[in-house]
């Protein structure tokens, strides 16, 4: 072989060398995760969550800690972080699917067509043989048979967890009356968590609300005097203010179980809103809704003692809402997957205002503050967001139930309530990370009529971040103030999920561009055509009402009515474009 050769040989070999050396470094010089006392042969708990890295760092070593001290062992948590609560909903089913036609398979039963959507349906089927798959699916509980090896459900909103369990993907901790003690009510009988408030549900007999969480609108006060709005938004309706033009920071709905709770709230607002100016009392609304409920009559039918025109207000108040979300959505700068990515933008001012999640919004105003000035505020619209928890849930063949349940206890318990609100380094605190959560625990907020409780609430107000005494927080106190009416806007709220991408988000460019033309020729108030062009509804593969859209979403194909959606709203919004235009040129 020549020099030359040789020496070629000898480049190629050093940069393969070089490379090598590149990708081993980081995993020469790698620090394992400190597990503290955990050892091999310790027990391990898998967990598919949405909360956020400093959440989960927070429970896993309280929980392990806590586990130590009353059974002889710390736990390591393995965490699945999948992503928002829709992309764990998608990957739980699609388990559970496999992992049970599998077993049936090994046990040679029988798979007849349409057997993996059965299963997971929400309703049982009417055929009798996946009638049989769908019973069969929710009769074990034993992860020898199937299991996606994955034990809790932790975080993510009611809805979810609600929808969890009707798919049969979980299963009740605890048997009837067997919920260990202190969890439900303290030690004299009074009530420490709820069955719900304000018409939310926070738990039922298979899943558990941890912490509770509310909605509402941070903005950026420099950034709103430097737009000319003088008052910080407190009403979901400030949004649609013309000079809010490009300057929203808000979320996929589709990508966050919690930000569609918070759209569905600003609906629902609008729904109260017009049964209120049509004249009807809060007694009245609550006499006719249990009238309602008890009479079992077919949606939107009413029964004797209910005016129709009661009901017509009801659904003229919900479409008002689906038009505000529109005008909101004409106003965002963007449509971001992470709901806490809102706040940052408008602490940092990226954006004027948005809408939040309340505890990422109090998080944000406390790392940016400057000495006692606040870059970012946080208001909860008065009447606008009911308060709803985060549960937590058991999966359907849990590999380690036991050390789950305890999980679950634990989360429940005082000691795991005060991770959520108490400051770094307190007692009982968390190690590293204030949460700013809200506890569920009644024994943290004011309770005048229960002095021991009162006395509870006083003593953890020593240590939490948030000022749980004083009623703009009071998550009880809020949460009693709000009226929920889960007929209104409930049944809907996966279709405004999908209805809000077509009508916001995939027609997004069209929108923002008609919304701009209404603005530069006089505003809404100077373009009546184009409005009303900008607030048609698609009428396929129905009419969009308060009526048909649960029909629409239970039984149609979703692929085809939101291509459907998009062409609709694209026109439409390119009509509404050319008709102020054209009004701006007479």
């Amino acid at each position: 072989m020549n020099i030359k050769g040789t020496s070629q040989k000898l480049k190629q070999f050093a940069i393969i060398a070089a490379g090598v050396v590149i990708v081993a470094l980081p995993f020469l010089f790698r620090k394992e995760k400190p597990t503290g006392k955990w050892k091999s042969g310790d027990p391990v708990l898998v967990v598919v969550s949405p909360h956020i890295a400093v959440i989960r760092d927070e429970f896993e070593q309280g929980f392990s800690k806590w586990h130590d001290e009353h059974y002889g062992s710390p736990v390591r948590i393995d965490w699945r972080a999948i992503g928002g609560t829709t992309e764990i909903m998608r990957y739980i089913a699609g388990e559970f699917t496999s992992s049970y036609r599998a077993y049936r398979k090994r046990e040679g039963l029988p798979w007849p067509e349409g057997s993996a959507s059965a299963a997971i349906d929400k309703r049982p089927p009417k055929d009798p043989a996946l009638l049989e798959i769908w019973n069969d699916f929710r009769i074990h509980d034993d992860p020898a048979k199937y299991s996606i090896m994955i034990d809790l459900f932790f975080g993510g909103g009611t809805y979810d967890h609600s929808t969890a369990a009707r798919q049969g993907f979980t299963v009740a901790p605890w048997d009837e009356g067997a919920v260990p003690p202190g969890i439900l009510t303290d030690a004299d009988g009074v009530e420490m968590m709820p069955e719900g408030l304000g018409g939310e549900v926070w738990r039922s007999p298979v899943f558990y609300s941890a912490v509770l969480s509310g909605f509402g609108i941070c903005s950026n006060p420099d950034r709103l005097r430097e737009l000319g709005i003088e008052k910080n938004p407190s009403r979901w309706r400030d949004l649609a203010d013309p000079r809010y033009f490009g300057e929203l920071g808000v979320t996929d709905p589709t990508k966050s179980g919690s930000i569609a709770k918070a759209y569905e709230m600003i609906i629902h607002s609008e729904c109260r809103d017009a049964v209120m100016e049509a004249g009807w009392t809060a007694d009245q609304i609550r006499m006719f809704e249990e009238a309602i409920s008890a009479a079992k009559l077919p949606s939107g039918t009413m029964p004797e003692g209910v005016p129709q025109r009661y009901q017509d207000d009801v659904k003229a108040g919900w479409l008002r809402g689906i038009r505000l979300v529109q005008i909101i959505g004409a106003n965002a700068r963007y449509f971001t997957d992470g709901s806490g990515k809102v706040s940052v933008d408008v602490s940092s001012g990226d954006a004027a205002a948005g809408i939040s999640i309340d505890f990422y919004s109090r998080v944000q105003a406390e790392v940016t503050k400057v000495g006692d000035a606040e870059r970012l505020d946080y208001v909860t619209p008065l009447g606008g967001s009911s308060i709803s928890g985060d549960p937590i849930s058991l999966l359907r063949g849990a590999p380690n139930p036991e050390v789950s349940r305890r999980f679950i206890e634990f989360v429940l318990s005082d000691d795991g309530q005060r991770l959520w609100n108490y400051r770094p380094g307190t007692p009982g605190g968390p190690a590293k990370s204030a949460l700013r959560r809200l506890p569920i625990r009644r024994d943290f907020y004011p309770d005048p009529e229960h002095p021991d409780v009162q006395r509870r609430a006083e003593e953890h107000a020593l240590y939490t971040s948030d000022a749980l005494l004083d009623p703009e927080v009071d998550a009880y106190h809020l949460a009693g103030s709000f009226d929920y009416q889960q007929r209104w806007t409930s049944p809907h709220f996966g279709f405004f999920r999908q209805l809000i991408r077509a009508m916001c988000m995939d027609s997004g460019i069209e929108l923002r561009s008609a919304w701009r033309a209404i603005i530069e020729t006089g505003g809404p108030e100077k373009n009546p055509e184009a409005m009303a062009l900008l607030g048609r509804m698609p009428d396929k593969p129905l009419p969009i009402t308060w009526e048909n859209a649960g029909r629409i979403a239970s039984e149609y194909d979703t692929m085809d009515y939101m291509r459907e959606w998009v062409i609709f709203f694209r026109n439409s919004y390119k009509e509404a474009e050319a008709a102020a235009r054209a009004q701006a040129a007479r």
